[in-house]
């Protein structure tokens, strides 16, 4: 279906979630993934970013190695943009590229609204591509399930005369 797929990503666990879901749209044998990482300048920070450049490098470089990991041939590149510019720069990038898609966590941060809307909506407002949100993953409470089941299992092993 996409055989250029952009992948942008935060650091955060939405970034991996983001990095799964794209490793799901790329089984076409020739498919391509690009995973952009825009590293925004802090507003009023005289040219201070939230990563120093290694850290930028080691958040597209780890999502790089993931795909890579699952046979996909995939590469990374890293932007600087202040919030303003940021949706503009991923679909420059995505433009620039060719790709077909591009995909984000599913990942919604309180404070964005303040900076003018979630990330993503802002991305789709520019750019003709599709915009996929990779969903979130379940959360299920592990203990608790964990221990219904094994109640579960005593009680049948108790009924069937063990």
């Amino acid at each position: 279906m996409f055989s250029r797929i952009l992948v942008a990503v935060d650091g955060s666990d939405s970034g991996t979630v983001a990095v799964d879901f794209a490793t799901s749209l790329a089984h076409d044998p020739d498919a391509r993934v690009r995973v952009v990482h825009v590293n925004e300048l802090i507003v009023g920070g005289r040219g201070v970013a939230y990563e120093s450049e290694s850290e930028a490098m080691e958040i597209v470089d780890s999502a790089v190695a993931a795909l890579r990991g699952r046979g996909i041939d995939a590469d990374g590149v890293h932007y600087l943009a202040n919030c303003f510019t940021a949706p503009e720069r991923i679909a420059e990038a995505a433009q620039d590229w060719g790709a077909d898609v591009i995909v984000f966590g599913s990942k919604r941060r309180r404070w964005a609204r303040l900076r003018g809307g979630a990330l993503r909506e802002r991305v789709t407002r520019v750019t003709s591509l599709p915009v996929l949100t990779a969903p979130a993953p379940l959360k299920v409470d592990h203990q608790v399930r964990s221990e219904a089941l094994d109640k579960e299992l005593a009680d049948l092993l108790a009924s069937a005369g063990r």
